[in-house]
């Protein structure tokens, strides 16, 4: 028999691509999500070699409610499918005079860590997490689930914007409550995690430190790839598809609406309406390419910021490093300098901060017995820099394999025994991201809200964005809240009209 229902297509199975397949799933909509590659997850792809696990993408779950709220909304609980566990310390941050400092979850375990660096930094440090808690009420509990799709929405904001300082930057926000530079770094770094500078992200973003401690950080036995998983089968439990190795090549309108989608392989496939979880500049600029576009037009979108880039080097080694913690920042000499090399000069520097990222001290499954898997990441200039990463990959490595040789995973070297990388290149090439940013737009005052790519699309009728280029932005909380806005805008699948 025919079916009836409104047809949806989502174009995408990120974070946001799913999140928004389960919710109007839920609401009776018909859905078939279209994925590229050869398994769910986008950016948060699992690559599987030598018998080592490796999580491509995103580490960190802080903001567990709004899987289980996804879990509820498809009828099943979240803990039948996934084992959260709670990470204290959430991460450790080694400077590079070799300092330590543990963020723990309790507030009065990290005001003691804070005197233990700075004692004159503790009374501001408790100015800082009221200043956090009092942002969080307002940039995420009452706005990152709200559409932003009249100006007069961010003049409503204006009034919050101005007390709670969102004007400023986040490292300048920082700096009135902390005099020790080592601070200021700590309590600063959060927006490279979705892809902003420090020193130009709006100070909205320091909602990230209550956020952590209301949340706490979580990680998903089995990795973020059992995560992904788990939100897969909710849709094909619900009655969805997942298509994969479906490159979508445009999306088709007719008139001033969407009328579904054509295919790499010239296969056509009508649908009400389109939910793109791809790259928000590729998906106006590469998807709706035939489509007069009057505000997202390929010059706009050339002028816009951009988020810096990642290289991730991925390696296994065949000895366990005991002394290295699950989530672990590992800082070089440079901060602002080396943000200003990224972010404005797009120059690849010789020094580097870095994530590294070690899941096996909490689930050893994730390797063979008596192996650890790692990622390292590096912050690095997107494809803008003009960075040939053909040829200058291997020598980056080698260079981050020296520095943790030197630092935390003494005699690396000689116990790697499996290996891979991902370059600016790849996030162009293989997740189709413009300019090879990592995380679409990067998130100033001046490219969020009401002045990102709309969720629900200025240029079309039946298209809707969800993930990191849309509001309210990059990061696991951010991208699963874009698709409770889009699902928010549109009426039962019973009540839907073009």
């Amino acid at each position: 028999m025919t079916d009836m229902r409104p047809h949806a297509i989502v174009i995408g199975s990120g974070f946001g691509g799913l999140a928004a397949a389960i919710r109007l799933l839920a609401k009776g909509y018909r859905v078939t999500v279209l994925e590229q590659l050869d398994k769910p997850g986008g950016r948060a792809y699992v690559y599987e070699q030598d018998g080592f696990i490796f999580d491509a993408g995103p580490t960190i779950i802080t903001a567990p409610y709004l899987l289980e709220e996804l879990w509820q909304i498809a009828g099943r609980r979240l803990s039948d499918d996934l084992d959260l566990r709670p990470i204290d310390p959430f991460y450790t941050i080694r400077f590079d005079d070799g300092t330590v400092l543990k963020c723990v979850a309790s507030v009065d375990g990290m005001r003691e860590e804070v005197r233990r660096i700075a004692p004159e930094d503790v009374a501001g440090y408790d100015r800082f997490i009221e200043a956090s808690k009092d942002i969080y009420k307002v940039a995420f509990s009452e706005l990152a689930d709200k559409p932003f799709h009249d100006f007069m929405s961010v003049i409503r904001s204006a009034p919050d914007l101005i007390r709670l300082k969102g004007y400023r930057s986040v490292y300048g926000l920082v700096g009135d409550y902390f005099t020790n530079d080592k601070l200021k770094v700590a309590f600063s770094f959060h927006p490279l995690l979705i892809g902003g500078n420090p020193l130009t992200t709006t100070a909205y973003y320091c909602l990230i430190a209550h956020l952590e401690r209301l949340h706490l950080v979580h990680f998903a036995m089995g990795g973020t790839g059992a995560v992904i998983n788990g939100l897969a089968n909710l849709i094909t439990h619900q009655g969805g598809e997942i298509r994969l190795n479906a490159k979508v090549d445009e999306i088709t309108t007719e008139g001033d609406h969407v009328t579904g989608v054509k295919l790499s392989n010239g296969e056509m496939i009508k649908a009400d309406l389109v939910i793109s979880n791809a790259d928000a500049a590729t998906t106006y600029r590469s998807l709706l390419k035939s489509y007069p576009r009057h505000r997202w037009t390929d010059a706009k979108l050339a002028r816009a910021k951009y988020s810096m880039s990642l290289f991730v080097w991925y390696f296994g080694t065949n000895r366990r490093y005991h002394d290295v913690y699950h989530h672990m920042m590992v800082l070089g000499p440079r901060y602002q300098e080396l943000l200003k090399d990224i972010f404005n000069k797009k120059h690849l520097a010789d020094d580097f901060s870095l994530y590294l990222h070690r899941p096996t001290m909490t689930d050893s499954s994730l390797a063979p017995e008596g192996c650890d898997t790692f990622y390292v990441l590096s912050p690095v200039p997107h494809l803008e820099s003009g960075t040939d990463w053909s040829k200058e990959a291997e020598i980056y490595r080698q260079k981050i394999e020296r520095r943790l040789e030197q630092t935390v995973l003494p005699d690396l070297s000689k116990h790697i025994v499996t290996s891979r990388m991902l370059t600016p290149q790849d996030f162009q090439d293989r997740l189709l991201s413009y300019k090879g940013a990592a995380f679409s737009l990067q998130p100033q005052l001046f490219q969020s809200a009401w002045f990102r790519p709309h969720n629900r699309s200025e240029e079309v009728k039946g298209l809707y964005l969800v993930g990191a280029g849309t509001h309210p932005g990059a990061g696991i909380p951010g991208v699963i809240s874009s698709a409770k806005v889009v699902a928010d805008l549109l009426p039962e699948a019973r009540d839907y009209r073009r």
